[in-house]
């Protein structure tokens, strides 16, 4: 399981450094060269929507993402357990029931293709399905180690 955190990570890397190197070569044409490139424009929000969507699905950590957790931190091991349950229950079973719907509408984008680079939108708007898939496994899991009783200490900071 290492190893897909790993290529995970490093997917994601490669995936900020390509939209660093787009932005450099924007702010090079454009200002120094006077020679505004639109495949840059472009190529920078394709991999921006992937960047932001990437992370989100695979590489920030439950842990790691903002939460308040008053109630969390108040509440008792059992009460925990039922918030936590009830919230990947409804998290999780939103996002399951999000993508027929959302594949359906990725798949029909295929047909279109961004302006300038002509990609089609299909692979531009790929990482939100992937997103959904994560957030259900996720949601699963969190079920699945809430019943066993893992991970019901508090949510604080990261120590």
């Amino acid at each position: 399981m290492r190893w897909l955190k790993r290529i995970a990570d490093a997917l994601g890397g490669l995936l900020f450094l390509t939209l660093f190197i787009t932005f450099l070569f924007q702010i090079t044409a454009r200002f120094f060269f006077n020679k505004p490139l639109a495949w840059t424009d472009e190529l920078a929000v394709i991999l921006y929507i992937w960047v932001i969507l990437w992370a989100s699905a695979f590489i920030v950590s439950e842990r790691e993402h903002v939460m308040f957790d008053l109630i969390w931190n108040w509440g008792s091991l059992g009460l925990r357990r039922v918030m936590r349950i009830a919230g990947n229950l409804l998290l999780g079973g939103l996002a399951l029931a999000a993508i027929p719907g959302s594949w359906d509408y990725v798949h029909f984008m295929a047909r279109e293709g961004t302006p300038v680079l002509g990609i089609s939108f299909q692979w531009v708007f790929m990482p939100f399905v992937l997103l959904l898939i994560a957030i259900v496994v996720r949601s699963a899991i969190n079920i699945w180690d809430s019943i066993q009783g893992r991970g019901l200490e508090e949510q604080g900071l990261p120590s």
